[in-house]
């Protein structure tokens, strides 16, 4: 059983062959063939000094390579015993490197043209029958009807904005019972009342904080004397008088 083993850099003779021919610089249409053979056949003792395989297709262009670089020593003598310089014995291996790198770039592109594909995911058919065997419907109106059924629409949406902005968790400030202390004793002043109802001090904002807030300093200002509480009935209005300092200390 044969295993075909991929260099990191060479796939085959005509890879190497022109990776020297490249890092030499050189150009294809003029190679130092003398130069060239020297590299290749070096690498080829390198990798049979590693014990590494070489294939018959490198002991080929090697000898291809061997000829040319005898052809080139040679004068080239036509019929009438002067020398012909038209003839290039390199001529046919450019054509051989110039279609070897031509079906490289094309095996490079069908490569990334692959590997592009692979990243596609395609969904799979499905059966859309049952929606195209019916018909599109239509509907019938007049203008005055779209209008009509338009401005449903916006005043709908109003109500929604509504709705969302009343409904919209506000973000308060807390107030403590110390500062609704100081609060309810300059309200007294304000007002020029020394007696209010408890409705008085929550009507400016009747909300759930701080009408405990309110009640919570009531208890701590009737706890220290500073006001006196009265109800005549159940759920009847709270009232609230100031007890004056000096009456206090009386």
């Amino acid at each position: 059983m044969g295993y075909k083993v991929k260099l990191s850099v060479f796939e085959g003779p005509f890879d190497l062959l022109v990776h020297l021919i490249e890092n030499a610089r050189m150009s294809i249409y003029d190679i130092k063939v003398a130069e060239i053979t020297a590299q290749y056949l070096a690498y080829i003792e390198e990798m049979n000094s590693r014990e590494i395989y070489v294939g018959a297709e490198f002991i080929v262009l090697a000898a291809a390579l061997i000829e040319i670089k005898s052809k080139m020593l040679l004068p080239r003598i036509t019929n009438e015993s002067e020398t012909d310089m038209t003839g290039d014995p390199r001529s046919e291996l450019v054509e051989r490197i110039l279609e070897y790198k031509k079906f490289k770039q094309a095996a490079a592109l069908i490569e990334e043209a692959e590997q592009r594909a692979l990243r596609v995911f395609e969904k799979p058919q499905e059966d859309i029958s049952r929606f195209l065997d019916q018909p599109d419907e239509y509907l019938q109106m007049d203008i005055k009807q779209f209008m009509n059924a338009f401005n449903l629409f916006l005043h709908k949406k109003q109500k929604i904005e509504e709705i969302k902005k009343n409904y919209a968790r506000v973000e308060r400030e807390k107030i403590t019972v110390e500062q609704k202390i100081n609060y309810i004793h300059s309200y007294f002043g304000l007002a020029g009342k020394d007696k209010v109802t408890f409705t008085d001090l929550v009507k400016e904002n009747p909300g759930r904080y701080n009408t405990a807030v309110t009640f919570s300093s009531l208890l701590e200002m009737a706890r220290k004397n500073e006001i006196e509480l009265m109800q005549k009935h159940n759920f009847g209005p709270i009232w609230i008088k100031e007890v004056k300092k000096r009456e206090a200390d009386a």
